[in-house]
């Protein structure tokens, strides 16, 4: 278990990450890795809700094999931990994922290894963005430090994450203008 200093360097850690680039692949990848690296976790994924809302869709991850990411969609109404911590927009965890039925795949987790999950919301103005789970091997109670720990980097990426989606669509919005405008004077 890391120190409470530890989880200040690694938040430090991710804040500069998500501050490096524009690129919002490349900065989800480096804050699951550096989530599961200061929760000394098998692995970590970010998922962001689909449009509809009724799935949540693999956005990054790490430490977890291509077999267990391609087990299934992560749809709400089957994985009710997800839509308890959405619903709440609270920090959870499951002790052990092969005996709740909270979790939607249990005998995926069972053969990857997969025993204790800690889940955080991404939330945006209060509303649920997406979720960012912690894997652990062994059975596993998370500290209050740990859960403020991933809750604190849950804000800031869903922060990080807005802020591309906005930067989006500034640019599409600058290129159409662009072009209308040179429409405009060439007319």
């Amino acid at each position: 278990m890391q120190s409470r200093t530890s989880y200040f360097k690694a938040l430090y850690g991710v804040a500069m990450v998500i501050n490096s680039s524009l690129n919002p692949q490349v900065v989800l990848q480096q804050v699951v890795e550096q989530v599961a690296s200061a929760l000394e976790a098998k692995g970590c994924t970010l998922r962001l809700l689909d449009r509809t809302g009724k799935y949540l869709l693999a956005s990054a991850s790490f430490g977890l094999s291509k077999g267990y990411l391609r087990k299934g969609q992560v749809e709400l109404l089957k994985s009710r931990i997800d839509m308890d911590v959405l619903g709440a927009g609270k920090c959870t965890f499951i002790r052990d994922v092969t005996n709740d039925s909270r979790f939607q795949y249990p005998e995926a987790a069972k053969a990857e290894g997969i025993a204790s999950i800690l889940v955080a919301p991404l939330l945006v103005d209060k509303k649920p963005i997406g979720i960012l789970r912690v894997y652990t091997e062994q059975v596993r109670e998370f500290t209050e430090e740990e859960q403020d720990f991933l809750v604190a980097v849950a804000h800031i990426a869903a922060i990080a994450i807005e802020n591309a989606r906005l930067h989006e669509a500034l640019r599409s919005d600058y290129e159409l203008l662009t072009q209308y405008n040179y429409q405009i004077f060439e007319d």
